[in-house]
């Protein structure tokens, strides 16, 4: 996705890449271990642990801690946790969608509040801002998996809604990929599918919640982004999703 590239390259700029890694591991860990614990420790017959491992494989997380976050949850340790959606706005208007993973409901929501408040933003009520949004699933494979052409074809042939695909990129810190695109109700059959289609799992299976309108706020997306990055900072936090428009001349005003 054209908006997946240019964030990553933002993330990448700044200086943030080995952050994101860590932050990347720690949650794949909780992943695993809730899923582990909810369920079977063989992911043949876990669907959750399976694509919890899967997503782990594919940022290259080691195995010794892929299975010792399995082996956590097996044995019942760690805290218990709760799934939570918090919806909020940032500067401009901008939409912006946190899920969390916690074991403290009242901390959890303490820190998402003052990541809002200290960065120009203010937490709203559920539902004020997912209306804006559809739940859909995501598929990613690594840009070498094949042409434009080829992944098309196995995007028809998995019956996947809609396939984008980065531009190839010469940093080595980069990873384009190809991302297909699915209903939500279809995304583990699609995801399957694909699989058998390409010859390779993929790189991430994940429900993601995409904008069905972006905001253009060049004078503002600074700003946004620093919001984006203190919630995706916090420790709880697993996914943040927003509608900022990341136009040539919101680039443009963040090299300023």
């Amino acid at each position: 996705m054209a908006g997946h590239s240019k964030w990553a390259n933002i993330q990448h700029r700044k200086g943030r890449q080995d952050k994101i890694r860590s932050k990347q591991f720690s949650k794949l860990s909780k992943d695993i271990t809730i899923a582990a614990k909810l369920g079977s420790p063989d992911p043949d017959m876990n669907p959750r642990l399976r694509l919890a491992i899967n997503n782990a494989k594919g940022l290259s997380m080691p195995k010794d801690n892929i299975q010792r976050a399995i082996n956590k949850g097996t044995a019942g340790e760690g805290a218990d946790y709760d799934e939570m959606r918090y919806e909020g706005f940032g500067p401009a208007g901008i939409g912006i969608i946190v899920e969390v993973s916690t074991d403290n409901k009242n901390r959890a929501a303490m820190e998402v509040r003052t990541a809002f408040s200290k960065n120009g933003g203010n937490l709203g009520e559920t539902g004020t801002v997912s209306f804006g949004f559809d739940q859909i699933g995501e598929i990613t494979y690594p840009h070498a998996i094949g042409d434009e052409d080829a992944v098309m074809e196995a995007a028809m042939e998995a019956g996947a809604d809609d396939v984008e695909s980065d531009e190839p990129s010469d940093d080595p810190e980069q990873t384009p990929v190809h991302t297909f695109i699915t209903e939500r109700d279809q995304l583990a059959q699609v995801a399957e599918d694909l699989e058998k289609q390409l010859g390779e799992a993929p790189k991430s299976v994940n429900l993601i919640w995409k904008a069905q309108n972006m905001i253009d706020a060049p004078d503002k997306a600074a700003t946004v982004i620093k919001l984006v990055e203190a919630l995706e900072d916090l420790d709880d936090v697993q996914n943040v999703y927003h509608n900022l428009e990341l136009s040539e001349a919101a680039l443009v005003a963040l090299e300023e």
